[in-house]
């Protein structure tokens, strides 16, 4: 078998296992700080946007819905982000010799919901473009307690649930296509780089 970091094999593990899995301090504790500190920019500079449902022609913006503020990432954008995309990479090559899946690329934006903001119960793939193959999670949030919220449930596919709190360095990383989640509603403001490792479609585009 391949020698992986730790990380990745026990994320490949529960992959593998149960579609879905948990990894607390996945990233450099001081790559996370940099990566909050690039958001807390992004977002005082008033750079990021109210995110949209739908796909296209069809995206709408639906606070009802979906309450979140995001931006996409770009390569050069900044050094944190770019040490992320690296490590980001490594895990998509990792999944690959695993599982065999094609993912040929990983896309990501910053996410921020204000206190009492929330996206409701959905799939991360789309009904018409099944590029997204593994949903990937990090969060940016130090010193998050329970009873502040903003946890991400994940409906898995023996019924139960499983709730995953934003603290900062926790990666959540599950199949996009086969678990449903929702983001609950916090009371602080709440930071994450959600990404997806996308293979190439089936249909043109």
């Amino acid at each position: 078998m391949t020698d992986f970091p730790v990380s990745f094999a026990a994320l490949i593990d529960d992959l593998a296992s149960q579609g879905w899995s948990q990894q607390e301090l996945f990233a450099p504790q001081g790559l996370t700080r940099e990566l909050a500190a690039e958001c807390h920019r992004r977002v005082q500079n008033g750079d990021l946007y109210a995110a949209a449902v739908g796909r296209g022609e069809a995206q709408q913006v639906q606070e009802g819905i979906r309450g979140d503020r995001i931006q996409w990432v770009e390569p050069g954008q900044s050094e944190a982000c770019d040490r992320y995309l690296v490590l980001m990479d490594e895990l998509r090559q990792a999944l690959n010799q695993s599982f065999y899946l094609g993912l040929e690329d990983f896309e990501c934006h910053f996410a921020c919901y204000a206190p009492g903001a929330f996206y409701q119960r959905h799939f991360d793939r789309f009904r018409d473009d099944d590029r997204r193959t593994v949903s990937a999670v990090i969060y940016l949030n130090e010193d998050w307690l329970p009873e502040q919220g903003g946890a991400l449930r994940m409906y898995l596919p023996d019924g139960g649930e499983h709730d995953v709190l934003p603290q900062a360095g926790t990666l959540a990383l599950f199949m996009s296509a086969e678990v449903p989640h929702e983001v609950l509603a916090a009371t602080r403001e709440r930071l994450s780089l959600t990404g997806w490792f996308r293979r190439r479609g089936d249909s043109p585009l």
